[in-house]
């Protein structure tokens, strides 16, 4: 591994000048990830496809993330971290534009592909230089500076994107991340002091090979789960076995070979091992009630988009409310820290579970600002947390597999909420039609059905149409109890942490 460049020793305004950069830099990455999902069916009529051809454009994106994340620390170790960052930035951005200038749906999945594995280092490797920055006493600062990118890029994409698909086309909102993508190349190139990297250490084939296929596999599953009907589809079933299998060999390669691909030495760290349980769990939470509730708003409780669009951004400022309440946070025992984070997130979960198909926008709004103020609060105590053993030789090795089970437990929690949404919704849905019946003595009485009616087919219909609301409201309150306790679970594993070396 080559060392990290001597940053500390420049003078603090070039420091400042540095994190500007990396900050820009990965805040464009970060608000690739759910754009495409604000434009699927924009894109979709443009180039006819169907539902399930347009989602590869997302598929394949997460896919080539997940993939070329792990391999940050090789790639430092082959080039030298300022050619890494300047590299994957340039192409990230040269392959943002070609995404808006696809003229075919093969097109905008290569260029996505292409995106996605340009893009991949740039988050770990900005969170490294961050680190290594300013000094270690500093780390809460600087991270709750560049944690802003992880929780705000998200949501500054759809957002954004969502506007200016609908005042122009979907194309524009890549367009919009070109110029400053540009800006943040040059800012890395000049602001970043050339680094020299270790002698050419050759790529383990095997380990890397392996834990790709073992990746890729899993990312299909957790794509693809709910439109295959999960394990009654042979597809789903063989990928699961390729992605057990690789993941297996990688481990076993990597517990006996003499440079594997990833260093599981890391792993003895126990605040390490503990961080990377943890994000996976901050991971799950982060996203999903915001994937979540824009359907729920929209599809039955008939919210306008410019409503869900005021949601999402008061998530936003929670956000960064979150993060400025840890410059006084950051100076107690990051256990601490986090308790607060994920105690935040658990009663906000709670409060998830008691809303109803008539909630108002300032139940809504108040509740969005609460879960961004959770993982707000939670981003540096758990940076500060998981990487205070470790050597800054070691950050962007280490930084690579922190994003990477990031960015897998998100992939994971949603696709299990959506599938408990559909399951509960289907099952709730069978039962109380049941009920519904000229038999049902109940039904004969005024106060009970209120203005419903079942003797005319429209009455029916319409009953119909609410009873399907009410179940699917049923499966958003059972997923978001799964990620009110996902939080719990969270608040009890931070515990086991030592107490970080300052």
């Amino acid at each position: 591994m080559a060392d990290p460049p001597a940053i500390l020793d420049l003078p603090l305004p070039r420091r400042i000048l540095i994190m500007a950069a990396v900050v820009l830099a990965s805040t464009l990455y970060a608000t690739t990830l759910l754009v495409a999902s604000t434009l699927l069916p924009q894109m979709q009529g443009s180039f006819a496809a169907t539902a399930d051809e347009i989602a590869w454009t997302t598929t394949f994106n997460i896919l080539a993330t997940a993939i070329v994340t792990p391999m940050t620390g090789f790639l430092v170790a082959r080039y030298g971290r300022r050619q890494v960052m300047v590299g994957s930035v340039s192409i990230f951005t040269l392959a943002t534009y070609l995404c808006g200038q696809a003229e075919s749906l093969e097109a905008i999945v290569a260029w996505r592909i292409l995106q996605g594995g340009a893009g991949a280092p740039v988050v770990p490797l900005a969170n490294a230089t961050v680190l290594d920055s300013f000094p270690r006493n500093r780390a809460g600062l600087v991270s709750s500076i560049f944690g802003m990118t992880v929780v705000l890029g998200p949501v500054i994409g759809p957002a954004l994107g969502g506007v200016l698909a609908e005042m122009y086309n979907w194309r524009w909102a890549f367009y919009m991340i070109v110029p400053a993508g540009v800006i943040a190349a040059l800012g890395l190139r000049f602001a970043l002091p050339p680094d020299r990297p270790a002698a050419r250490t050759p790529l383990d084939w095997l380990g890397f090979l392996s834990l790709s296929i073992s990746i890729a596999s899993l990312q299909l599953v957790l794509s693809r789960g709910q439109r295959q009907d999960w394990y009654e589809s042979l597809e789903i079933i063989i990928e699961t076995g390729v992605a057990g299998l690789a993941f297996w060999i990688f481990l076993a390669h990597s517990l006996t070979a003499a440079r594997p691909f990833l260093d599981l030495r890391l792993l003895l760290d126990r605040n390490y091992a503990l961080g990377l349980a943890l994000v996976f769990l901050y991971g799950m939470v982060n996203f999903t009630p915001t994937v979540l509730l824009p359907s729920l708003l929209q599809q039955h409780a008939g919210y306008p988009d410019s409503i869900i669009g005021l949601i999402t951004g008061y998530r936003g400022i929670g956000g960064t409310i979150g993060f400025g309440m840890t410059l006084l946070i950051g100076r107690w025992d990051p256990r601490i820290g986090m308790s607060i984070g994920f105690g935040i997130l658990v009663a906000q979960g709670l409060w998830l579970t008691q809303l109803d198909l008539n909630t108002g926008v300032d139940v809504l709004l108040a509740n969005a600002l609460m879960q961004g103020v959770g993982v707000g609060v939670v981003w540096v105590p758990l940076t500060v947390m998981t990487f205070s053993g470790l050597e800054n030789r070691q950050l962007a090795e280490a930084m690579s597999l922190f994003h990477l089970l990031r960015n897998i437990g998100s992939s994971l929690f949603i696709s299990l909420s959506v599938s408990e949404i559909l399951r509960s919704g289907t099952v709730n849905y069978s039962r109380m039609t049941e009920m519904i019946s000229p038999y049902n003595e109940a039904l004969s009485l005024p106060w009970v059905m209120g203005g419903w009616t079942m003797e005319t087919q429209a009455g029916l219909a319409r009953l119909g149409r609410e009873i399907e609301r009410q179940a699917a409201m049923i499966g958003y309150v059972n997923a978001f109890g799964m990620y009110t306790a996902a939080c719990g679970v969270a608040i009890l594993l931070g515990l086991l942490g030592r107490k970080a070396r300052r």
